[in-house]
């Protein structure tokens, strides 16, 4: 099926099949946000893009023949979150996006991990998920690296581009099955792939500028930073030049469909 052109004019991504977004985000602004940005960016509509909002209802049976690839959004939870600080619901979310993306890895099938992907899929291929390279929310320099030059997402992208982004926990190392795409100055590994076709990224490739707005009021609460300092983070936000990172969508639609 055929999808609108996009805003920059360009015709729309041709679907075999649609692809689907797991979202785990409860709020509700917040998650509606990431699911116009992912369709957005990625050339799709409603029509291609499905979403699961696992943190309203139970992944269920998912047959990966019926989808074109998957995309997991991020959102609040942590891997590495002591398991008694974890809700009922992050417990059985994570029980099921594991067992989803150990078949996903063992069957190579497109997967497109934004944050909280990093976590979870390195987690399943035996990354170490820790707090040891968090960074504040906001803008953050993206250098691609030497395999990323070579990777069919991140080749046409510039060596170095602004991201925003924003997270506690992050991949301190990688398995030899994995190759890291790309790294900034506070987290060395800030995408990375496993296998041809399943990724993950640290920092968001659906956020703009209104989009980072959103979720600094979304989860000011969450211990990101200090409340009081929302308005400032929206102020530096406005600092960085965040236009390429969405490319990674769109290649990752057009690559699948």
């Amino acid at each position: 099926m055929r999808h609108p052109a996009g805003s920059d004019g360009s015709r729309g991504v041709v679907l075999s099949a649609p692809f689907l977004l797991l979202s785990i985000r409860g709020e509700d602004e917040a998650a509606d946000d990431e699911y116009a940005a992912v369709m957005r960016f990625a050339g799709l509509d409603s029509t291609g893009v499905h979403r699961i909002r696992l943190t309203h209802q139970e992944l269920g049976t998912i047959d990966l023949a019926d989808w074109s690839g998957i995309i997991l959004g991020g959102g609040p939870y942590n891997v590495s979150d002591a398991a008694e600080m974890k809700s009922a619901t992050q417990q059985r979310v994570e029980s099921e996006l594991f067992a989803l993306i150990g078949r996903i890895v063992d069957e190579d099938f497109p997967f497109l991990g934004c944050c909280y992907g990093v976590g979870t899929l390195g987690t399943v291929i035996g990354a170490g998920i820790d707090r040891t390279y968090p960074e504040p929310v906001g803008g953050m320099p993206i250098t691609v690296t030497d395999a990323g030059r070579a990777d069919p997402l991140f080749a046409e992208l510039p060596d170095v581009f602004d991201a925003y982004g924003g997270h506690k926990e992050s991949a301190a190392t990688l398995p030899d099955n994995a190759v890291c795409l790309a790294t900034s100055p506070q987290c060395p590994v800030q995408a990375f792939r496993v296998g041809e076709n399943v990724y993950a990224t640290q920092f968001h490739p659906e956020l703009d500028l209104a989009g980072i707005y959103t979720r600094v009021e979304a989860y000011k609460n969450h211990g990101y930073f200090a409340p009081e300092s929302a308005e400032q983070l929206k102020t530096e936000a406005r600092q960085w030049n965040v236009r390429y990172p969405h490319m990674i969508l769109r290649r990752f639609a057009e690559r699948y469909a």
